[in-house]
């Protein structure tokens, strides 16, 4: 497989399936019944459709954001044969992020006993090949469960922060506080990436602040994290740029105007779907080489890279 080859969409057809507590509403339909261990929260699962066994990623939304306006980029990442599993953990939610980090864990220990009921009967869970990652607040969330902020039966082997946020700048986090300032201060016992965006931190209009300050974001993250750790910025693209390229609704129209963008989403979420590929594939499945020659050579990247670091 060449590397570039992470950038596009895998081999593997996907099922989008959406999952509901308490009743089963999918997109697409499975041959086997409901299980009736119902999710704690609402669910969106990227699939392979095809037979096999397949390491599973836990992907926690950001901040007012909904798990559809991630379908894309779950979908490239579920063609490269992992299943995807993305609660909605609120609709409506203050600064307190301590109610996310437990409906977080009680969607990870629901993997258990229910995703193998609502999959494909010909596809199969390897829940001791289990990554979290999370965008923006969703970041934070991710790396608070895999710093034990909240017990999960499963135990997780990669942690991946996509632009995290811990705050509105250094000084002002909101509760609970998950960075230290203390450098490599994470005990996490697991591999992680850390993938922000240059824009993050720049205002698009003098009446917000950015979407990813400085004091609170993906460097702060970073610095903390012990080996081994990799951490890519991508130059040109802005903490949105990940989403699908329409995000209908109230909420979907305002992710364009709240947060400084590049000129197109598309490459920032073929990076991130790729990245996000590689890295799994490196530490839960011990094939390091797409991640090796990103490191080498990170102009075969679909953005350009401000940083390519690794502890």
């Amino acid at each position: 497989m060449s590397t570039n080859s992470i950038f596009q969409v895998g081999k593997h057809k996907v099922l989008l399936l959406r999952l509901e507590p308490d009743t089963f509403c999918f997109s697409s339909s499975t041959s086997r019944p409901p299980s009736l261990n119902s999710p704690p929260k609402p669910l969106l699962i990227a699939t392979p459709s095809d037979e096999g066994e397949f390491p599973v990623l836990v992907f926690i939304h950001g901040y007012l954001l909904f798990n559809s306006f991630y379908s894309q980029l779950l979908q490239h990442v579920a063609s490269h044969g992992f299943i995807v599993v993305a609660p909605q953990l609120y609709q409506v939610a203050g600064p307190d992020s301590r109610d996310d980090i437990k409906s977080a864990a009680e969607t990870t220990d629901w993997l258990l006993e229910g995703l193998s009921a609502v999959l494909p009967t010909n596809v199969r869970p390897n829940l001791s090949k289990l990554g979290i990652s999370g965008h923006s607040r969703g970041g934070k969330v991710a790396f608070a469960l895999a710093l034990g902020h909240a017990n999960t039966l499963l135990k997780f082997s990669a942690l991946m922060g996509i632009d995290p946020v811990d705050g509105m700048d250094k000084g002002k986090q909101t509760p609970p506080p998950i960075l230290t300032y203390v450098p490599h201060s994470f005990d996490l016992k697991m591999a992680v990436l850390v993938v922000g965006s240059g824009l993050g931190e720049v205002k698009k209009n003098p009446l917000f602040p950015p979407c990813a300050p400085k004091g609170v974001n993906h460097e702060d993250f970073f610095n903390e994290c012990c080996s081994p750790a990799w951490h890519f910025v991508a130059k040109d693209y802005g903490h949105l740029d990940m989403l699908d390229d329409e995000t209908k609704g109230i909420r979907g129209r305002a992710s364009y105007c709240l947060c400084k963008n590049g000129k197109e989403r598309e490459p920032m979420r073929r990076f991130v779907g790729g990245v996000v590929v590689a890295f799994m594939k490196a530490y839960l499945e011990g094939d390091s080489r797409e991640l090796a020659a990103l490191k080498d050579d990170p102009e075969i990247a679909p953005v350009v890279l401000r940083n390519v670091d690794f502890l």
